[in-house]
């Protein structure tokens, strides 16, 4: 049952199977505030031990802008209360809309002392995934009434579409030409 319940948390897992994709890489990232050093190329660079330092007064904000409406199912967060301690977030809002002026809450998470991936299912009023512009992720509060937040990764996941291609409809073809180029080598 442990092994299950990592292999959920794991966004790398979900995405070789083919059910997910990671689509963070096609928006626009912004951040409230970081340390030098300490920003956007640390939270997205897939190395656990480089970080999102924050630099300034709570909430501390991610913003997340697609380029075009993009379907979300789930956002993953790695954070470390082991290493981070009070920088460790603790209350994390999730929001959603068109830009920054409409924005509305989809989702509040409390974290008791994390320690790796936080998987955050993203769900309309239906549970089905959302179709969005813009993700916001808030950290209201860490752990230890801390002041700055640590965000070691974070991964946007979209449902991949099921493919309704049979290639069973192309086996009455049988020339030699048409054998050539029936395999991808």
């Amino acid at each position: 049952m442990e092994l299950a319940m990592a292999s959920e948390k794991d966004p790398l897992v979900s995405e070789r199977s083919g059910t997910v994709r990671e689509v963070g890489n096609h928006a626009i990232w912004s951040l409230s505030s970081c340390k030098p050093g300490f920003g956007i190329d640390q939270l997205r660079d897939d190395c656990m031990d480089t970080y999102w330092q924050s630099d300034g007064q709570l909430p501390h904000l991610v913003n997340i802008q697609f380029q075009r409406k993009t379907m979300v199912s789930h956002i993953y967060i790695y954070t470390d209360y082991k290493l981070d301690e009070s920088y460790t977030p603790s209350r994390i809002s999730i929001r959603a809309g068109t830009h920054f002026n409409d924005l509305q809450e989809i989702e509040v998470i409390e974290l008791i002392e994390p320690s790796g991936w936080e998987m955050i299912p993203i769900k309309d009023i239906h549970d089905r995934p959302i179709r969005t512009y813009m993700i916001q992720i808030a950290v209201l509060s860490n752990h230890q009434n801390g002041r700055d937040t640590h965000m070691r990764q974070i991964k946007i996941h979209s449902p991949c579409e099921p493919t309704s291609f049979d290639i069973n409809k192309f086996r009455n073809f049988s020339t030699v030409q048409f054998q050539q180029y029936a395999t991808i080598r």
